[in-house]
């Protein structure tokens, strides 16, 4: 088995699974506009339609990777993208809100298409490998990141948001399609589970180290979803009207995905190098500041400076978070770890929506800035506070 044909493969398909999904995500508040929500509660809407899908896909996650390890990721590659591609072509001919929340809710029992795709990678990688391999992979999901919302973008401007809807689900129907072609799945990916799901949650509660990851991770993607629904509204209010946001909108989100694919293998062989926990630390410091001062931001050029710097810092958390999850389980259960992972993912992905839209409907979009920034550089300092408590441990061992 060639594991670097598995490697380019997989991250060329997570690439087009990010352009697929962020072509329309990033928009839906627009969307909802077109469909019937009124000014008043399209932050209300924007929140349901984001949180719904995260809800069930954390609820189905744990399942999906058990079914991944039983019966191959290769294979649950494949059914999440040609549900996903289905899923996204029925986004274009909602007709109004609820409709939309269905098709969402519908998207959520399709997922798990990156992480079943990063547990191939997991597994198929030389261990002295895995830090470069999931920071390329996490490179290759922020270039998608990158072109999704700059062709999201054009085609709404253009075209209107139906069209974008069929043309990520033709994407994501690319990349599913170069995965069954393509990638062979290592024999340790058969290894039947054993036991029940309920099994799996207590091995895994009484790992210390993944549960801090998990935590870890949910904690980051319910801050960077907060800001997710809001993003587009606030670059509407910075330039002073909707007119041509929604390409506007996409350009901004691209910088952060550009400093973000450029950072990520960087981080990479940095934790690699250095350590996972100590890049972790710098991390989050580095991207609390920088979300910090998105709030001082007074026009859209400033907050495109500040996204970037943000995307750079941002990035480095999720290659040390997957590494270290990865690193202390064996490789017969990581297709149930990513699932895991999936499921602390998508709690974050649900809970930060509900939370930015509760705040951004009460007191505006750019206090929220204040709160995610301090929360980004309170977990930086926990995390410090950990890795030196493992080094101060580390050093005494000898002398027990």
């Amino acid at each position: 088995m060639n594991w670097r044909k598995n490697l380019w493969t997989l991250a060329f398909a997570v690439m087009l699974s990010g352009s697929s999904y962020t072509m329309v995500i990033p928009f839906l508040p627009l969307y909802l506009l077109d469909i019937g929500a009124s000014p008043e509660t399209v932050n209300m809407w924007s929140g349901l339609v984001f949180s719904i899908t995260f809800l069930v896909a954390a609820v189905m996650a744990p399942y999906w990777g058990r079914c991944a390890d039983k019966s191959g990721r290769r294979r649950m590659v494949m059914r999440a993208g040609f549900s996903l591609a289905v899923v996204y072509f029925l986004g274009a001919f909602v007709r109004n809100p609820v409709d939309l929340l269905i098709v969402r809710l519908l998207q959520g029992f399709a997922n798990g298409f990156v992480p079943a795709a990063m547990a191939i990678v997991a597994t198929s990688t030389p261990k002295e490998k895995m830090g470069f391999s999931l920071g390329f992979m996490q490179t290759t999901l922020l270039i998608g990141g990158i072109l999704g919302p700059l062709l999201g973008g054009t085609l709404s401007h253009v075209f209107g948001m139906r069209l974008s809807f069929v043309v990520a689900a033709g994407v994501i129907f690319l990349g599913t399609i170069t995965v069954g072609l393509l990638v062979k799945e290592p024999e340790t990916c058969s290894a039947a589970p054993q036991g029940s799901m309920l099994d799996d949650m207590k091995v895994a509660l009484k790992n210390r180290k993944l549960v801090q990851m998990l935590l870890l991770l949910f904690s980051v993607q319910a801050v960077s979803m907060i800001l997710q629904p809001l993003i587009t509204l606030y670059v509407a209010q910075l330039q002073g009207s909707f007119e041509g946001v929604a390409l506007t909108a996409g350009v901004v989100y691209s910088l952060a995905g550009l400093a973000g694919a450029i950072a990520a293998p960087l981080w990479g062989r940095m934790g690699q190098r250095q350590g996972f926990f100590k890049i972790m630390v710098i991390a989050f410091l580095g991207a609390g500041v920088f979300n910090l001062g998105q709030f001082l931001a007074n026009d859209i050029y400033q907050f495109s400076l500040l996204q970037f710097l943000y995307g750079l810092f941002i990035v480095g958390v999720f290659p040390a978070i997957n590494t270290i999850a990865v690193s202390c389980t064996d490789a017969g259960s990581q297709g149930r770890v990513f699932g895991l992972a999936t499921t602390a993912n998508q709690l974050g992905s649900m809970v930060g929506p509900l939370i930015g839209g509760v705040i951004g409907s009460w007191i505006g979009i750019k206090p929220v800035f204040l709160f995610t920034g301090s929360v980004l550089l309170l977990l930086g300092v926990m995390v410090l506070f950990t890795t030196m408590s493992r080094t101060c441990r580390a050093e005494q061992q000898p002398q027990a």
